[in-house]
């Protein structure tokens, strides 16, 4: 995968539509779409519903998508080493173990 941008340009040609007719049905107009697809421009989160249901992929893969491009460009960007990756993996499952929410307990029914 080249990036967020590239996803886009990808499955936007997939329906064969133009940067013109993407962007009236995403509500960007085309020459941010030209610079999203090449990747000078940054895609909205505001619009990630919209891009799941335009393309018809679920929102968890686009927002996987967003979100691992968004985080290896500033990994690449301050020089970071692959390491960053598994470190980043560990914080995750920490900050998800961390917020496990536990059954509430009734004891008035006691």
């Amino acid at each position: 995968m080249a990036g967020f941008g590239n996803f886009i340009k990808v499955e936007r040609e997939k329906r064969d539509w133009t940067q013109i007719e993407f962007g009236e049905k995403i509500g960007i107009n085309s020459s941010a779409i030209s610079r999203i697809e090449n990747g000078s421009q940054k895609f909205s989160k505001t619009k990630l519903d919209s891009l799941s249901e335009l393309f018809d992929i679920e929102i968890q893969k686009i927002k996987d998508l967003f979100f691992a491009d968004k985080f290896a460009r500033e990994a690449f960007k301050y020089k970071c080493s692959d390491s960053i990756f598994s470190v980043a993996e560990e914080t995750v499952n920490y900050l998800k173990s961390t917020n496990i929410k536990q059954g509430k307990l009734d004891f008035d029914n006691e």
